[in-house]
């Protein structure tokens, strides 16, 4: 299949995979446009700084961002010659940790313990396309090679060494040659390890639940990820329903995983599938909503049917404003406002033309999310899911410690004891497996 665009005596012809200059006044001459690719990478003598860094670590752990794009085999290599743990950032979830033998989970206050550890015993951090924000997570006394694109974002978080300006992908590319290969693995045997563990103690955390109790966040995520397509786009909200998303949704190299990650605006995920499924008609879109954020934004579910976009919306409805009650708890503060007097979402949804189901129980949530997924058209899917279910980080401070005990003593003494009580519950399981 061929067309031509005409102007000026000079046609563009179009074939598949390929662009040809025409000169439409002298026949039909054509000739094939050159393609190039730009590099960009550090100078010399900066890579050489780094690379005597490296070569002189014995425990060089890597941190990579969203600016791994595109260098997801580039980042295996350089980990493979480090012998080098990889802890990946939120926002580069996506693009890290699939098919990646040296990946070691998430840090920062999501994150979990095997990330945190690796972090903190390495002898050199080597940063590569991330402006990882929690500064309190960065290890101490170590030399930082921070890569990035973006030269103005290098030591913003912590003192670098080494800066590299450049892309992933050429920095890695020309810095691989000057590395020695490292044989000791103790460093990344040690971590990996741990990852394993620590991904272990999560899996079982994902349990149904007994009874008519509310389910667990963990096995509506865990569902979540077994049932959705390969190719699936999920948007999770800010608070929780990020923090059950950078735990249990699996990545591919195919999925993808949007959401207001630099700036944390509430109520992102409904208007953020709206547009991602208007881009990608073709794919599955997967929002996670919370209760409070889809009821911030609840008229864009007319936009889903004005606009037949077939967004599948998932609701943690737990009652409560939850990331808000955890901030609360650890500063010590009785929770106050943060209530939610929700209406019936599934019914809100059939009312308006949707696909709408609503789950009380363990047993009624894959035939539901089957259902929704199934559909031709968008569906609402709302999940009663326990309110008192913690997230613990991988670093409790003191300071935290002491507000959580401040919380409890305050919250019994106000006459809510039962509170309490309802979060030993939800927990219980997860202090004993810890």
């Amino acid at each position: 299949m061929r067309t031509a665009l005409e102007r000026r005596g000079v046609a563009v012809v179009v074939v598949p995979g390929e662009v040809f200059l025409a000169e439409s006044s002298a026949g039909w001459k054509v000739r094939p446009v050159l393609k190039t690719e730009s590099v960009l990478r550090p100078d010399d003598r900066s890579l050489t700084a780094a690379a005597d860094v490296l070569n002189q670590s014995s425990r060089v752990t890597i941190l990579a961002g969203a600016g791994c794009a595109g260098a997801h085999g580039e980042l295996v290599k350089i980990a493979a010659a480090l012998k080098a743990p990889v802890v990946h950032a939120l926002r580069g979830k996506e693009f890290v940790e699939y098919d990646n033998p040296y990946d070691v989970g998430m840090t920062g206050l999501i994150g979990f313990s095997s990330g945190y550890r690796a972090m903190e015993h390495c002898d050199a951090l080597l940063m590569l396309g991330t402006d990882f924000p929690y500064r309190a997570f960065y290890p101490e006394g170590v030399p930082v090679i921070q890569v990035d694109i973006r030269g103005e974002q290098i030591g913003r978080r912590v003192p670098v060494e080494v800066a590299l300006v450049g892309t992933v992908r050429d920095t890695i590319d020309a810095l691989l040659p000057l590395l020695a290969m490292k044989n000791d693995s103790e460093h990344l045997d040690r971590m990996t390890t741990h990852y394993r563990r620590a991904r272990a103690r999560l899996d079982r955390l994902a349990t149904e639940g007994s009874g008519d109790s509310p389910l667990h966040p963990q096995f509506v995520a865990a569902t979540i990820d077994r049932l959705a397509a390969d190719d699936a786009i999920f948007i999770p909200d800010v608070g929780t329903p990020t923090i059950w998303a950078a735990r249990y949704l699996h990545m591919n190299g195919k999925r993808r995983l949007l959401g207001s990650f630099t700036h944390g605006t509430m109520a992102n995920a409904l208007p953020q599938g709206i547009g991602a499924q208007a881009s990608q008609p073709g794919r599955q879109v997967v929002a996670l909503s919370g209760d409070g954020g889809l009821a911030m934004l609840l008229g864009e579910l007319i936009t889903l049917r004005q606009q037949h976009l077939p967004v599948k919306v998932v609701v943690f409805n737990n009652g409560a404003l939850a990331f808000v009650e955890l901030e609360m708890k650890a500063a010590g503060f009785v929770n106050y406002g943060t209530d939610l007097d929700n209406p019936d979402f599934a019914g809100i949804a059939r009312a308006i033309g949707l696909f709408g189901a609503s789950v009380g129980k363990a047993d009624e949530l894959e035939a539901a999310l089957e259902a929704a997924f199934a559909y031709d058209g968008p569906a609402l899917v709302d999940i009663r899911v326990a309110r008192q279910e913690l997230a613990m980080p991988p670093k409790i401070s003191l300071e935290q410690a002491k507000g959580f005990a401040l919380y409890t003593t305050r919250t019994i003494l106000s006459g809510n004891g039962d509170e309490i009580i309802e979060l030993a519950k939800s927990n219980l399981r997860q202090l004993v497996k810890e």
